[in-house]
């Protein structure tokens, strides 16, 4: 069987880099078509090549860089695209794509909260996809589809059995995100070197706000879960990855946590075996009664780091009685503190 020709549109920034990375022995997608910015048209893909980790296929390397227009798409019979382009200028080249007949799968945020186009995380919303047939252009056979923002995807993994089984209303996050998500050239080395960058624009708007289209239900186009992410992005000195520290006030009693706590065990196919060791603390298979440790926990909360399904008291020195945010808030006042002694600035008394 023949592979169906796709393009990659963007192939010289990070993201298409990664797409290409993927497909370029791909069982089912051929590469027809490789689309750039105009001042990178006719070189080759493989002078652009940052990916250290990912070696590039020479018969992709020697590939000559196209244009980002329809009629590149149309000559290579290009079924479908991949879009790593800037949103700046993702949204008309990928509109106009689509209403060729290209089913375009985008990682831009220009069309992410389109009412008609499905912002989408398989394992989440699978049925949001039939938003693509209310798209003008897919009477063409073309449609846009985009991908989350990359903190709310995996946010949205572990939330979604949490939101249907809890009905959670409001989830802190703080999220400390690797350089990688800034694109390339990113962050200035000065500002990150040693360093964090408590702040990253337009980021905890985004995860707010997607959240609840990808979390929402599907009748007549999308109803928005009432759930609000509240998020603190920082950008710290690590290539790729990013770690996010979630609390939600709902999850804290113990009505929450033991609704919770059947969705955080793996799941065992029937007849397997179960693994040696105890239960991790503090989670119990549905139906089952706690045992005297589980039932007389600190103000019922369990101790990460719990063995033998005994909790321990929580080390003071860790913060845990204390919020994320009011930690690093106290914090920043006592380094304020002592940058105002070294200037000889009195610290205003406090007020009670």
């Amino acid at each position: 069987m023949s592979k169906v020709p796709v393009a990659v549109l963007g192939a010289t920034g990070n993201i298409g880099q990664r797409f290409v990375s993927l497909l370029q022995d791909h069982p089912t997608f051929e590469i027809a078509a490789l689309a750039s910015s105009e001042r990178k048209v006719g070189g080759s893909l493989k002078a652009f090549w940052r990916l250290d980790d990912v070696p590039l296929a020479p018969h992709v390397a020697s590939m000559e860089l196209q244009p980002l227009d329809l009629g590149v798409l149309r000559k290579h019979d290009v079924v479908a695209a991949f879009s790593g382009l800037p949103s700046e200028i993702a949204g008309d080249i990928e509109m106009d794509a689509a209403r060729v007949g290209v089913r375009v799968f985008s990682n831009a945020s220009a069309h992410r909260m389109d009412p008609d186009v499905p912002l989408l995380v398989p394992e989440v919303n699978p049925n949001h996809l039939r938003l693509v047939e209310r798209q003008p252009a897919f009477r063409e056979g073309g449609f846009v589809v985009t991908n989350p923002n990359c903190s709310i995807t995996g946010l949205a993994l572990p939330l979604k059995p949490l939101v249907d089984s809890l009905d959670l209303t409001d989830v802190h996050v703080a999220t400390y995100q690797a350089l990688s998500g800034a694109g390339y050239p990113g962050v200035p080395s000065l500002d990150i070197t040693a360093n964090v960058i408590p702040f990253i624009e337009g980021e905890e708007e985004k995860m707010r706000r997607e959240a609840k289209k990808i979390l929402g239900s599907l009748s007549d186009g999308i109803l928005p879960s009432p759930i609000d992410v509240w998020a603190n992005c920082a950008r710290v000195a690590v290539r790729d990855g990013h770690l996010e520290a979630v609390d939600s006030p709902e999850g804290r009693n113990s009505r929450g946590r033991n609704r919770a706590s059947p969705l955080l065990v793996p799941r065992r196919s029937a007849g397997s075996a179960a693994p040696d060791g105890p239960e991790p603390a503090g989670v119990r298979p549905r139906g089952s009664e706690p045992t005297a440790a589980a039932a007389r926990p600190h103000g019922g909360r369990t101790c990460a780091g719990a063995r033998d399904g005994r909790n321990h008291r929580p080390d003071p020195r860790r913060g845990t009685r204390r919020s994320l945010f009011r930690s690093i808030a106290q914090h920043d006042s006592r380094r304020r503190g002592r940058e105002r002694a070294q200037r000889g600035v009195r610290t205003p008394e406090r007020v009670p």
